[in-house]
């Protein structure tokens, strides 16, 4: 029995020694330091795959040498040093980003910034630059994402900041980061009616940082087309469009989202028609009429940040051009060309409620002088490229079964005639293509007659010239094709991943028609919506492997929840404001009475602040009220007893003066003394005002009848 104790002896003094020794190697200084760069690194993080190279790998060496340098508790770097890593970090950031203003340039500058300031933490003042410098950088991570998990990942770091900031804030002891982690906790908590009422309340304004950023490299829409520029597309399944639909949704064939038209070629660029093009024509290019047929499809639309300035809607909106509608204070033109124009990239959430025309027509019937002026931008070629498609389209256009049809029916049949081509010439849809126009400035020879592999921007590109080529008007339209196979918790998906081009092309008595070549090579992209998949991660692949169905079911699960945070929190407009001031009673809500409720409630919440400052500020703890309450009671009865003495010197006192006849107030007093202060006496519990009150009336009635007994 006596080994089994004296091992455990032993055990216990190695234990207690090995925590001593770490104890007393990590200081709360150090402790504190390392917390605190833990938590800069959390905020950082996020930035790591917009920040250059460089940035990422200074920061990581600064801070890991401050960790060090905490841990052996050496000497802080000189001034000297500071300044040439700031000298150089600064002409790094001119040397990548060409300026050091602007959104980049500005976030990598502070992220430098920042980790610096951690090498110049002497006092108390530099700790409290770096927390704020943090909480800002916290900010600019919404400037890349506002998804869920970007928001639970800020809301963890804020709160090991704020951590930090109370961990700065006692300077006596060593506290523990449990304690000041749940200090924080319920400070935050204190604060959330006020964060709660300015998300409700506070006036919607666009983002500061709105800079267009066009999609290069991966799947997705943008201002123009550059053929042949990317060798290979990564497909991108985040999320561009929401949509709800009051009945059933269109079919495969009709889901098509317009977007940029572009009608300007110059051998390898496509770009939106210039209406000042036509020389000497300046002001009298036609907008496309409008038809339309049948009962319209009512939807409502939520839009991502695209920042682009086209709008894509389903084609077809019943506005006709010119027109202009207002959504979410951001006033729309539609262009003549039939797209819905923004007078800046869109680099904010929309949502819409409109309407879709699945049947219509557009532009002109036949062709006048000033539409024939008009179609003369959708006939043009830059002079000198790909000779060999322009040398093809002659000769399909010269082609006897052509010789007698009219006008009405030629455009069609070539139609029909290069699409039979592109299905039957062993062409090959892919994402990876490869780069077109390295070793010849003939682009749609090199695709149309030697590598036939492309995706829809090389298909509607080529169709678009060698139907030109045959003097046919055609145009590229870009903007979004299909959506998801299921509804999300009752919304339709469209995906980056459905950034498609098509063309149209002009025929006399019907306007523009669509033809979709990519329909005629991969016919599942366009008649069931599917965007060509590229090998799953290894993540994908593991749970894949685990169940075929896990990783998509976990996938639209999370698209789910994500969905939810994006319309209810995100899609939070000033409209949504408006309406909880019409719910108020406000009949005309605008932002004067927006204002006004705003300006109340802060009072009213400062006022409710400020009576609970004076309240708490007043000695109205239990202990101190019963005291005084004892005091006023022995001094009825002639004991001289002060509030330094303990309840025994009262009993004592008390006894002293009226003996025996006191026995039931002395035993009162002697036991709260054993309540207040003996070894066994626990912390205030849920019943202790019920326990003091029982106490107080007590002692109360024991005072009373020893009033009469010594009256």
């Amino acid at each position: 029995m006596s080994a089994p104790r004296h091992h455990g002896q032993i055990s216990h003094k190695i234990t207690h020694k090995i925590s001593s020794k770490v104890s007393h190697r990590i200081s709360r200084d150090c402790r504190d330091t390392l917390f605190l760069l833990a938590g800069i690194s959390a905020v950082v993080l996020p930035h790591a795959g917009h920040l250059p190279l460089w940035a990422s790998a200074i920061t990581l060496l600064i801070l890991g040498w401050r960790g060090l340098l905490a841990w052996r508790g050496d000497a802080l770097p000189g001034r000297w040093v500071l300044v040439g890593v700031l000298l150089l970090s600064a002409g790094l950031t001119w040397w990548s980003h060409a300026s050091l203003l602007g959104r980049e340039a500005g976030v990598t500058l502070l992220v430098m910034l920042m980790a610096l300031k951690t090498l110049e933490l002497r006092a108390r003042r530099d700790a409290f630059v770096v927390f704020f410098l943090g909480f800002f950088l916290v900010l600019t991570n919404f400037l890349y994402s506002q998804s869920l998990l970007t928001a639970v990942w800020m809301l963890l770091s804020v709160w090991a900041l704020l951590s930090a900031v109370v961990l700065a804030q006692m300077p006596v002891g060593q506290p523990s980061l449990r304690l000041a982690a749940g200090l924080a906790a319920r400070t935050t908590l204190v604060g959330l009616p006020v964060m709660v009422l300015l998300f409700v309340l506070f006036p919607r304004i666009g983002p500061l940082w709105g800079l267009p950023a066009d999609s290069i490299g991966r799947t997705g829409l943008s201002n123009q087309m550059s053929f042949g520029a990317m060798s290979e597309l990564a497909n991108d399944d985040s999320i561009a469009l929401r949509l709800r639909f009051e009945g059933a949704p269109p079919p495969p064939q009709a889901r098509y989202f317009r977007g940029p038209v572009l009608a300007q070629f110059d051998g390898r660029n496509w770009l939106p028609a210039d209406p000042s093009s036509l020389a000497g024509l300046a002001g009298h290019r036609r907008p496309d009429a409008l038809r339309l047929r049948g009962a319209p499809l009512r939807y409502e639309l939520t839009l991502e940040p695209l920042r682009i300035s086209v709008v894509p809607l389903l084609e077809m909106s019943p506005e006709p051009a010119g027109s202009t509608r207002t959504e979410d204070g951001l006033t729309l033109r539609r262009g003549p060309e039939l797209q819905w124009i923004a007078p800046r990239p869109i680099t904010e959430r929309l949502r819409f409620n409109t309407l879709a025309y699945l049947n219509h027509q557009t532009g002109p019937l036949d062709l006048t002088l000033e539409t024939s002026l008009s179609m003369q931008s959708y006939l043009e070629l830059p002079p000198g490229f790909n000779p060999r498609t322009m040398g093809w389209a002659d000769a399909l256009r010269r082609q006897a079964r052509f010789a007698a049809l009219d006008d009405a029916g030629l455009a069609p049949a070539l139609a029909a005639a290069v699409l039979a081509h592109i299905s039957t010439a062993d062409f090959t849809y892919t994402l990876a293509p490869g780069r077109y126009g390295e070793a010849t400035p003939h682009l749609i020879d090199e695709f149309w007659f030697d590598r036939r592999l492309g995706f829809c921007e090389h298909f509607a590109a080529s169709f678009v010239v060698v139907m030109r080529a045959m003097g046919v008007p055609a145009r590229i339209v870009t903007g979004f094709q299909g959506m998801d196979a299921e509804p999300q918790d009752g919304y339709w998906l469209v995906r980056n991943s459905n950034a498609h081009a098509w063309a149209e092309y002009w025929v006399a008595g019907q306007g523009w028609l669509r033809a979709d070549p990519t329909a005629a090579v991969a016919p599942e992209r366009v008649m069931r919506g599917q965007a060509l998949r590229p090998e799953p991660g290894a993540l994908a692949g593991a749970l894949q492997r685990l169940g075929p169905t896990l990783w998509p079911n976990l996938r639209l699960g999370w698209e789910a929840l994500n969905n939810r945070w994006q319309q209810q929190v995100l899609n939070y407009s000033r409209q949504n404001q408006f309406d909880l001031l019409k719910s108020l009673g406000f009949a005309q809500p605008d932002w004067l009475a927006l204002g006004q409720v705003t300006a109340g409630l802060i009072a009213l919440l400062a006022a409710v602040g400020g009576g609970w400052t004076l309240w708490t500020a007043r000695p109205h703890d239990a202990w101190s009220r019963q005291r005084a309450g004892i005091l006023r009671a022995l001094h009825k009865q002639g004991v001289a007893a002060a509030a330094h003495q303990s309840p025994a010197q009262w009993a004592a006192l008390l006894n002293q003066r009226h003996g025996t006849a006191a026995a039931p107030a002395v035993a009162l007093l002697l036991a709260l003394e054993r309540a207040r202060y003996a070894p066994s006496a626990g912390p205030s519990t849920a019943n202790a005002w019920l326990e003091r009150r029982r106490w107080w009336l007590a002692f109360r009635a024991a005072s009373r009848m020893l009033h009469k007994q010594t009256r």
